[in-house]
């Protein structure tokens, strides 16, 4: 199974990106894509931007997995 997170185009460089998934910066070849700009939103997979995002949906993908994993951190602490 596979989690798609959008992540943020900090950089770019020939056809690869850095991107920022929370904080956390890595690669992403860009040549599946056309017309990626730094801040863009891109979902990855296997080390490649498969599709682009809005800002808006990105951001609400991401605010909906943050209540996910505190909701599992509270099962886990027994507060569920």
């Amino acid at each position: 199974m596979c989690l798609a997170i959008p992540s943020k185009i900090t950089r770019i460089e020939n056809e690869m990106a850095t991107i920022d998934v929370d904080g956390v910066k890595r690669s992403a070849s860009l040549m599946l894509l056309e017309d990626s700009a730094v801040g863009d939103y891109v979902i990855v997979h296997a080390g490649f931007a498969i599709k682009k995002l809005d800002e808006e949906s990105a951001m609400e993908t991401i605010r909906l997995l943050r209540e996910a994993a505190a909701f599992v951190d509270d099962l886990e602490a027994g507060k569920g």
